[in-house]
């Protein structure tokens, strides 16, 4: 609900926006029994269930105890609440299928509403298409009276037997989510005022909110909005009479649309039309004119206070959103220069990772240019001259360090076998050749067979490393070519002498 200044300077805000819902209690009656009466207006009228169109949902059920009871009638009731007609009309339909609770305990449901419809003065039943201007609503509901736990079975005997005695009322809750002003004046005269900035002064003297009611010679009374009805509770009866309020409501009826104001300006009394005249006749008479003139100034002292404490209030909101703003300026200025420094380390992280990899790219060829060396130093070592060095790595470059070892072992087991039989067969030509007997021959031989088996299982060793390495790298040609230069090598280095 909106809030004014004029209500906030008069401490109502936190009382206004909290009274927003409205309870009301009747007695409660069964449906299909002769009705106690129901007092309107300061009559009494007898309201015959035959003059009622029943309303209710799924009936003769025995697990359901039907009760009826009246919503709401428009007018003005005790409480100074005011029901107008189109208000009420437009709200007629809201109170089907809500809950029916036990003492306005949310958490306690014994029933549901089943049906509302609305009934003239006389109890006579009116068409949804026909909107008169003083109406009830009439609610119809049904209790559960079919529990599994004996404990609620006869919790809820005792409630329908005391509803027969009379012990018990329904009491309604109504939301509405804005009010205006119902004025009465001296003579009966009805109209409303709509609340605005202008004339939100006049809540302070709402009943509902502290006040007397009156206001200027005006009975002020609040003209609910936007109305919604929103439940039923089962009530025991009430130890204030005055909580019985629909049974006083009188009629407020607004005739024509010129009966709604828009503006109430505040110390004047500009509605009723005798004011005006005793304003006029006032004005005539000479003996007044001092004290006319002292009310207009204290009027004016009162009005220029009010400004001056309105505007120092605006002052007040208006620093604080300022520094508010400077609040924002400055985190968002924050924000900025966080968000500068972290573009900056970014761009320092991504350099810095730039130099990483060159540094690592130069390492790698560091690496590279030592293992070459390293390899190429190894074959001089076997015998190679540099030129057939060069070859060799160039064929050698795809294997890892365990392969190129592997073939490099096998190299120099081969070359000492070779250098071994080089010595042999030098030493077997110094000697004379009738001294060469049979066994040293034999021992020849099987010399011969077992380099050639040396060689052999070398060759094996580097083929199976190899095919291993091929195999993982799907290089089969450069593992071909490898093993076809070993081979011509040991052949021409070693198998060959």
């Amino acid at each position: 609900m909106k809030i004014y200044a004029s209500e906030i300077k008069d401490g109502l805000a936190e009382l206004v926006q909290s009274s927003s819902s409205v309870a009301y209690c009747v007695p409660a009656t069964l449906i299909g029994k002769d009705e106690p009466s129901a007092e309107h207006l300061g009559n009494k009228l007898n309201v015959s269930v035959d003059k009622i169109k029943a309303a209710s949902a799924n009936p003769d059920q025995i697990d359901l105890y039907y009760i009826k009871s009246i919503l709401v009638s428009t007018g003005w009731n005790k409480n100074d609440d005011v029901f107008t007609s189109q208000a009420t009309w437009d709200a007629r339909k809201t109170p089907e299928d809500k809950q029916f609770n036990l003492m306005h305990n949310e958490n306690d449901i014994i029933g549901h509403i089943t049906g509302c419809y609305v009934v003239d003065r006389d109890g006579n039943q009116i068409d949804d298409d026909t909107q008169p201007d003083d109406f009830d609503i009439i609610t119809e509901a049904v209790l559960y009276n079919s529990w599994t736990e004996a404990e609620n079975r006869e919790r809820m005997n005792q409630l329908i037997s005391e509803i027969e005695e009379g012990k018990w009322f329904v009491s309604m809750e109504c939301l509405f989510a804005g009010f205006d002003y119902a004025l009465l004046d001296s003579n009966g005269k009805a109209q409303i005022l709509s609340r605005n900035e202008e004339s939100a002064f006049l809540t302070k003297h709402l009943r509902a909110y502290g006040g007397n009611g009156e206001y200027e010679g005006y009975k002020i009374g609040r003209s609910l909005r936007d109305i919604s009805f929103s439940g039923k509770g089962l009530v025991s009866k009430p130890a204030n009479p005055r909580s019985v309020i629909l049974d006083a409501s009188k009629a407020f009826c607004l005739n024509s649309k010129s009966q709604i104001l828009t503006s109430f300006p505040e110390g004047e009394n500009v509605m009723s039309d005798t004011n005006l005249l005793e304003k006029q006749l006032a004005d005539l008479e000479s003996e007044l004119a001092s004290v006319k003139e002292e009310n207009k100034a204290l009027l004016a002292e009162a009005a220029e206070a009010a400004s001056k404490e309105t505007l120092e209030s605006i002052a007040k909101l208006e620093a604080s959103v300022g520094e508010k703003e400077e609040a924002i300026k400055a985190l968002e200025a924050s924000l900025a220069e966080k968000e500068a420094s972290i573009t900056e380390l970014q761009e320092t992280l991504a350099k810095s990772e730039e130099d990483m990899k060159e540094k690592m790219e130069e390492l790698n060829k560091m690496k590279k240019k030592e293992a070459r060396m390293k390899r190429m130093a190894s074959l001089l070592d076997l015998g190679f001259n540099e030129e057939e060095a060069e070859e060799s790595l160039a064929s050698y470059e795809e294997l890892d360090e365990t392969a190129f070892e592997t073939v490099l072992a096998a190299m120099t087991k081969m070359k000492k076998v070779a250098v071994k039989k080089d010595e042999e067969e030098e030493a077997m030509k110094m000697k004379p050749k009738a001294e060469e007997s049979e066994a040293e021959a034999v021992e020849a031989e099987a010399e011969e067979a077992e380099a050639e088996e040396a060689a052999s299982e070398a060759l094996e060793g580097v083929e199976t490393t190899e095919a291993t390495l091929v195999d993982a790298a799907n290089e089969n040609d450069e593992l071909e070519a490898t093993r076809a230069s070993v081979a011509e090598w040991l052949s021409n280095n070693v198998l060959s002498k």
